[in-house]
């Protein structure tokens, strides 16, 4: 684990997506395609907005979420929605998004053709994650039904979890793909979070579930 720490959250947004393009460029100079999977939530609009407007062959990105919860992108609780508003637009506007969500009352009508469009772009070139209070990153969360399966190596590369502290039943890409990105980053900020962050370090990854890529991550936290 690398840890970094910004002594401000602006200088943290800043530094990160210029850290996130520059390695989808190197890549880009050796590979046809990368793939850049990120967060829902609010914490990392600041880096999405950045990034949406800096000079990279947009048109050759795949762009994948972490997450989603089962909702269309009609509710506000869509990071699809989120990511329409602060990633895809300006230059970023031309990458290709592979969608979590497809309409149907469950998830378990669509896996198929999610799975189908998820494994089409892995590996992960750069992978941004976040993490909650409770040590929960994508929507891999402690408690969550099928999350021993989830955190397997044999896992298959996304499934359907759902968990109390979730709401809705959410699609989350597993831990094999998650550990397996070229590059991973870990946005935390805040004291509250940092303490998690520690204590997920003394966890087993059933408890903790954050900790399943700890060991090839880079921390970027602020207060």
């Amino acid at each position: 684990m690398n840890f970094v720490e910004y002594p401000d959250r602006d200088l943290l947004m800043l530094a990160l997506a210029d850290r996130i393009a520059s390695q989808l460029r190197r890549a880009l100079d050796v590979q046809e395609r990368v793939t850049l999977c990120v967060p829902g939530g609010t914490t990392p609009g600041p880096v999405f907005e950045v990034l949406s407007d800096l000079e990279l062959d947009w048109g050759r990105v795949n762009l994948l979420l972490n997450d989603e919860r089962w909702v269309d992108e009609t509710s506000p609780r869509s990071n699809t929605a989120l990511l329409r508003r602060h990633l895809l637009k300006g230059r970023a506007a031309a990458a290709s998004l592979v969608p979590l969500y497809l309409p149907a009352p469950a998830p378990e009508d669509r896996m198929e053709e999610i799975t189908q469009g998820v494994q089409a772009v892995l590996p992960l070139t750069v992978l941004l994650l976040g993490m909650g209070e409770d040590m929960h990153t994508a929507s891999l969360f402690p408690g969550a039904d099928r999350l021993e399966e989830a955190l397997s190596e044999a896992a298959p590369p996304v499934m359907a979890l759902r968990a109390m502290a979730a709401g809705e039943p959410r699609i989350t890409l597993t831990a094999p793909v998650l550990r397996a990105a070229m590059h991973c980053h870990l946005l935390i900020t805040g004291a509250q979070k940092r303490s998690a962050l520690e204590r997920a370090g003394t966890l087993p990854e059933i408890e903790a579930p954050v900790r399943t890529v700890l060991s090839h991550a880079t921390i970027h936290w602020a207060p």
